[in-house]
């Protein structure tokens, strides 16, 4: 049986509203099938045009198979290749970020314009053309600072999702933010866990105290609606009054939805005593509480954007059974640490919620493993949102691999 209809099969086995089987999880030719249909495929977050703002800073990300550089070149284009030399396929940028004149390959120096082109490669003799070596294209597109990158020689569309995106993100002035931290978990479970984890709250009540000081799960998340949820619509009212797009966007199979949901009374960002973290707002408006943006789009990221502050969130699968996860914390440019925000204070509560968000997908990891592990029902309840993301992933996987 090969790989392609093994998965498939197990796919096809799935109850409906049910999790997933232990195969799905640990199964290394289903594995090898996500990298191929879905991370290979899709369109991937990478990090922010504000990370590399000068020409030579670069961001290093490997996407299943493929190390990607992703660098501003000398026109002050975002662009991004295949890290791998075109001489014997070292990688030419090695740490995760950096800034450079040239990309030069560290194994024979072969030499590489920020625009991908080869410039040098000593000792090739007189009948090599450097024009027919220059570093691999990435497909590459931008929205509101977020870079997306697909490693497949043909992407597929990226326009609707910045049409559906761009009114949200705009009026929070992305491009003129930074990032005030960054912290990466590496998390011992299936990619899939880790982002199942995320798109429910069923699980906050009894792991996440410093979290639930200002968030509440709303319907809306789940992507189930929201419409008849008098709070919810008055808080979209008043928001939407403001110029901040509220509302729920989704496509069609489910790969990205957006919507923005007030917090707890009182609170107004994710602080362990729900006050603003940083001086200022991210917004240009007035209103004082305009709780939490939230959009996700599978498989890689979910973000959350407040009146003070933003975070991105990536998710990259390192193996069958490792996932990291990188959240950023995204303040205005001018903002100054131990002036306009504490840094323990803007990052504690994401830290904390991180770390055992972690601890949860690991001993799922474990428990799947075993033999005698029987997928149960999802919450009608609680856990549509998860639900939703594994019918999401079942029929990609149908639609790719049928």
């Amino acid at each position: 049986m090969t790989s392609k209809i093994k998965t498939l099969d197990l796919i096809n086995q799935r109850k409906p509203r049910h999790a997933l089987s232990r195969e799905l999880y640990r199964n290394e030719d289903v594995y090898q099938q996500d990298l191929e249909q879905i991370w290979h495929k899709e369109w991937i977050f990478a990090g922010h045009t504000f990370e590399i703002e000068k020409a030579g800073e670069y961001m290093t990300i490997q996407v299943g198979d493929y190390p990607v550089v992703i660098v501003r070149d000398d026109n002050g284009n975002v662009r991004a290749f295949h890290n791998a030399c075109r001489h014997r396929g070292s990688r030419v940028c090695a740490e995760s970020k950096g800034k450079t004149a040239k990309l030069v390959c560290p194994y024979h120096k072969w030499t590489f314009g920020l625009d991908g082109k080869l410039l040098f490669a000593g000792n090739m003799g007189e009948k090599f053309n450097n024009d027919d070596h220059g570093l691999i294209p990435v497909n590459c597109e931008i929205v509101n600072t977020y870079i997306y990158i697909c490693v497949a020689e043909t992407a597929p569309d990226f326009e609707q999702f910045r049409k559906a995106v761009t009114p949200f993100l705009a009026p929070h002035n992305l491009e003129n933010c930074k990032v005030a931290h960054e912290a990466h978990l590496l998390e011992k479970g299936n990619w899939k866990l880790v982002f199942e984890n995320n798109r429910e709250c069923y699980h906050c009540d009894g792991n996440h105290p410093e979290l639930l000081n200002s968030f509440v799960e709303n319907l809306s998340v789940a992507g189930v609606g929201g419409e008849d949820d008098p709070e919810l619509t008055a808080h979209w009212d008043k928001c939407e009054a403001a110029g901040l797009p509220s509302r729920l966007v989704m496509d069609e199979n489910g790969q990205y939805r957006i919507t923005r949901i007030p917090l707890s009374a009182k609170a107004i960002s994710y602080t362990m005593d729900g006050q603003p973290a940083v001086n200022g707002r991210l917004d240009d408006t007035d209103v004082e509480d305009i709780g939490a943006l939230l959009y996700f789009n599978y498989p890689s990221t979910w973000n959350h954007f407040l009146g003070d502050h933003a975070l991105s969130f990536r998710v990259l699968p390192l193996s069958s059974g490792e996932t990291l996860v990188t959240t950023k914390w995204i303040v205005p440019k001018d903002a100054v640490e131990g002036v306009d925000y504490d840094l323990d204070n803007l990052t504690k509560v994401w830290m904390a919620t991180n770390d055992q968000d972690r601890q949860l997908v690991e001993e799922t990891f474990k428990g799947v493993s075993s033999p005698s592990y029987v997928p149960g029902p999802f919450s009608e309840v609680a856990e549509n949102g998860v639900c939703q993301f594994v019918d999401w992933y079942c029929d990609t996987l149908k639609s790719k691999l049928g």
